[in-house]
């Protein structure tokens, strides 16, 4: 059993997966069935803590990854978790967008939110493990990677936000279009049953609630196109990847509560993001022009913590006076 732990799996000790995955599961397992028993509106100052225990968290996990892995897993884990928190707060936006359009009631945004990070979990697990298997067979994929992190990028810096418009998303439609779908919400549920319009027998109807977790599950595959090529640009390592990655995902939710009503002070955010992508695209091209096997992972957190602290300061400091953006709830 010893030598079953100590196997590597994936280039990590199987008993390293083991005891993350416990951590994921045990926190999981504390909200939904303590913390968030029952259905309730989540508020300003329980959000902000708990997204501060989360980042805590994260960070207390990479001091491990440093102590137990080395001072380069850990500094290429914390950079890693840097760049996955900053690009959340677009897909904070959007989740705000989301709930918006749907109408989706306070008191059950938690549970919508705490199902889509499942859904996360999964996703991005097949994402990074498909990612890193190509990547080991075909190193070259990572000039790619980097390519497409510089365009994108310039594309961030160049074109202006248009507005995500949720009414013509072809998912929704194709929802609409192929399954029952009732218009009202009906409490907690993602699913109800109703009579059929045509024949009066009763069938399975999808709520709004659903519609909305549906949409969300989509945004964060859409994200995850950008972040999981940053990270593999930042280190190629299946685990420093993942737990990274879920890690500044399993505190969105409460970043999400903290975040939703002022997500307009962080609008110039996004220029120090498209920097960002830039500078972890560019870094590997840099890297073979100066002959090295990649840029120091010192050197990668240090510019990466301070382009989103200038991104984040300027943000607050440009919009000090600015009112809250007020959004529509259309259906």
């Amino acid at each position: 059993m010893l030598d079953i732990l100590l196997a590597n799996w994936l280039g990590t000790p199987l008993w390293l997966w083991l005891a993350f995955l416990s951590i994921v599961v045990s926190l999981l397992v504390l909200d939904l069935g303590v913390f968030h028993r029952t259905n309730r509106e989540i508020g300003v100052r329980e959000s902000l803590f708990m997204s501060a225990f989360y980042i805590a968290l994260g960070l207390l996990f990479g001091g491990f990854v440093w102590w137990h892995l080395g001072p380069e897993p850990g500094l290429n884990y914390l950079t890693g978790f840097a760049v996955e928190k900053a690009l959340a707060m677009d897909n904070v936006f959007v989740i705000a967008m989301i709930f918006g359009f749907f109408a989706v009631p306070r008191l059950y945004q938690h549970r919508v939110l705490f199902w889509g990070i499942l859904g996360v979990l999964v996703l991005r697990a097949i994402m990074i493990g498909f990612g890193a298997a190509v990547i080991s067979q075909f190193s070259w994929v990572l000039y790619i990677f980097a390519l497409f992190l510089i365009a994108t990028g310039v594309k961030m810096l160049v074109f202006s936000d248009s507005d995500y418009d949720i009414a013509q998303n072809p998912m929704l439609r194709f929802m609409r279009r192929r399954f029952n779908v009732t218009d009202e919400h009906h409490g907690e549920h993602f699913f109800v049953k109703k009579p059929d319009p045509t024949s009066g027998k009763p069938v399975w109807f999808m709520t709004p609630l659903f519609l909305a977790l549906a949409l969300i599950e989509i945004a964060d595959v859409v994200f995850a196109v950008d972040s999981v090529p940053a990270i593999f640009a930042i280190t190629t390592d299946p685990f420093i990847v993942y737990t990274s990655n879920i890690f500044a995902i399993l505190g969105l939710r409460a970043l999400y509560f903290a975040l939703a009503a002022m997500v307009h002070r962080f609008h110039y955010l996004k220029y120090a993001l498209a920097f960002v992508l830039i500078f972890i695209g560019g870094k590997i091209f840099l890297a073979d022009a100066l002959g090295l096997d990649k840029v120091p992972a010192a050197i990668s957190l240090g510019v990466t913590f301070g382009i989103l602290a200038a991104g984040i300061g300027w943000s607050l400091w440009k919009t000090r006076n600015d009112a809250p953006v007020t959004r529509t709830t259309t259906q």
